[in-house]
């Protein structure tokens, strides 16, 4: 059976409180909280804006040992410069600041790529030319044209992982496994961000995952987060599992 690593896309959320957060934690205490109910996290924020390293330093800090994080690489790289040569300076900082702020604690580190980002070689390539083999990468596509046979063998001789994902788009949504790290993100369906998922569905996904005797690793990230419904979701899976952290 491969290791679990279950958690949410981001932890400020607030419409947790109440819902996850007890009402007495201040949020300023949200991530102690959140550190112990699950062991690993999807920063978000870091898609937005460049991550500083203090606050890396503090996330470290603060989680406990054997704590996971997983960073998402900045818009800069994947939506505006899109893995052109400008982009390689970027992403080399964004790299080096997660490696020296979260240390032992950094897991993958994802790249979602825009809707109209079609499959070509040529993009592929780029991203192959771009992305470090010293660190866990992910791939997040959101074209139905990446899903292909070819493309999965290609990233799997590079040491990528695709991602799976549920989402309101046309896309497939089955797990894929390519690699032996499994990445998988549940964003809500049919309202994107909101909608909670029931027991078939993340059964099914873990029995997709566990069809291929390859996946050592997994990571499952909930980035249904609006109203808790995300949160609840990981708790839930972590039971159905017996992976939970606390009673």
């Amino acid at each position: 059976m491969p290791t679990y690593h279950i958690g949410c896309s981001g932890f400020h959320y607030r419409d947790w409180k109440g819902v996850f957060y007890p009402p007495e934690v201040p949020p300023r205490k949200w991530f102690g909280y959140y550190c112990t109910q699950f062991h690993t996290l999807e920063l978000n924020v870091t898609f937005y804006k460049m991550p500083e390293l203090p606050a890396l330093e503090n996330w470290h800090q603060q989680s406990p040992e054997g704590f996971r994080f997983a960073v998402k690489a900045p818009r800069l790289v994947t939506h505006y410069k899109k893995f052109g040569p400008e982009a390689g300076p970027v992403l080399a900082d964004f790299y080096g600041l997660v490696r020296e702020g979260l240390r032992e604690k950094l897991g993958p580190v994802l790249f979602q790529l825009p809707p109209k980002a079609a499959y070509t070689e040529e993009l592929l390539g780029r991203m192959l030319e771009h992305l470090d083999p010293g660190f866990q990468n992910v791939l997040e596509f959101r074209h139905p044209s990446w899903w292909d046979g070819e493309v999965f063998r290609t990233l799997a001789r590079h040491g990528i992982s695709f991602v799976g994902q549920s989402h309101p788009l046309p896309l497939p949504d089955e797990a894929v496994v390519n690699a032996p790290l499994v990445y998988y993100r549940f964003h809500g369906v049919p309202e994107l961000y909101k909608s909670s998922y029931d027991d078939a569905f993340l059964q099914r996904v873990v029995r997709d995952i566990e069809a291929h005797r390859e996946a050592r690793e997994v990571y499952l990230f909930f980035n249904n987060g609006m109203g808790g419904a995300g949160v609840l979701d990981a708790l839930r899976l972590q039971k159905l599992l017996g992976t939970g952290m606390a009673g």
